[in-house]
């Protein structure tokens, strides 16, 4: 019912730059919330970043400051600029997309196959 395809993911240097992309196609809910997660090997799936229809923004502690969500409501297309990447970073990362807003650990709503993002050192 709802395909998100995501871009954007590679292979980047410790304090280098990413920018990934995912578009959604379907029905759409009119309001709704789309976000980033990543899981790391052996590791539980965590929030990166998320927004809101109305672009009210989350981010998780560890990204503030260096990564950037936003989102073209128009293209159903949320976008995540991640600058001064860390090794840490490593991870598939997923694309999210959920009617209404929610809680951060509540893995419901659509997903995307993942891009891998490596940072190396």
């Amino acid at each position: 019912q709802v395909q998100l395809v995501e871009s954007g993911g590679g292979l980047v240097q410790a304090g280098g730059s990413l920018r990934l992309s995912c578009g959604a196609s379907g029905s759409i809910f009119p309001r709704n919330t789309m976000g980033w997660y990543r899981q790391a090997p052996g590791k539980e799936r965590e929030l990166v970043a998320r927004i809101s229809t109305s672009e009210f923004t989350d981010y998780t502690d560890s990204v503030k400051g260096r990564f950037t969500i936003s989102r073209d409501n128009a293209k159903n297309t949320v976008y995540l600029q991640m600058n001064s990447l860390k090794y840490e970073d490593s991870a598939v990362y997923y694309c999210n997309l959920r009617a209404g807003w929610g809680a951060r650990t509540e893995l419901t709503g659509y997903w995307g196959q993942g891009t891998q993002v490596t940072v190396s050192s």
